[in-house]
């Protein structure tokens, strides 16, 4: 793509469980945890900036949800995609960091692995700072932001953040195109589940 030299593209295989989802503007009013990460994330492309950071599901996305999804992103593309994200109700939870409010999650889906595991995968808007909006730069292309988790049936799990794409669907290989802002995903070691307070 001509617009790669500052970014990378990954290919996902498009399934049932299509991924393509949003993180959004403050969280609200706390629903029932179905389930709550706590990751250690490191960001390659800000000097190894290091932090943690939760990840919070309180339901998860429904078949008609990514059907629904999968076919607006084929049929309309991205930007039509991102208004359909951002209207899901209710969300289906929230991440947040250290030093955050958080920001809705309104895309979540669990696939189980063959060993025993699970895979995770969320997604969101991508908050905009006011600088950036009134700038239109080129960044505005990139909207979404993605996670993907691989937990294992016992002890720690390990990921992946991409918290700037473009999104694209390829009709000929019948896959998701990510095209990434930052040369290297965010990494999100030591992913482990916090247990519920009593």
């Amino acid at each position: 793509m001509s617009r790669m030299n500052a970014g990378t593209l990954v290919s996902l295989a498009l399934g049932a469980s299509l991924v393509v989802a949003m993180f959004a503007s403050t969280a609200v009013a706390k629903e029932e945890e179905l389930l709550r990460l706590r990751a250690f994330a490191v960001n390659m492309n800000n000097s190894a900036r290091t932090g943690t950071i939760d990840i919070v599901i309180e339901r998860w996305s429904t078949d008609e949800e990514a059907s629904k999804l999968k076919a607006t992103l084929v049929e309309k593309g991205d930007d039509k995609l991102l208004s359909v994200l951002q209207k899901i109700k209710p969300r289906c939870g929230f991440a947040r960091t250290s030093n955050s409010l958080g920001w809705d999650i309104y895309f979540a889906r669990e696939t189980p692995l063959p060993d025993g595991g699970r895979k995770i995968v969320v997604a969101t808007d991508r908050p905009v700072s006011m600088w950036e909006a009134r700038n239109q730069g080129r960044s505005m292309d990139y909207q979404f932001s993605l996670a993907e988790i691989h937990l294992p049936a016992t002890g720690t799990g390990q990921g992946k953040a991409i918290p700037r794409a473009k999104l694209s669907f390829n009709a000929k290989t019948n896959t998701l195109e990510i095209e990434n802002w930052e040369n290297i995903p965010v990494l999100l070691n030591e992913v482990t589940v916090i247990e519920p307070k009593e």
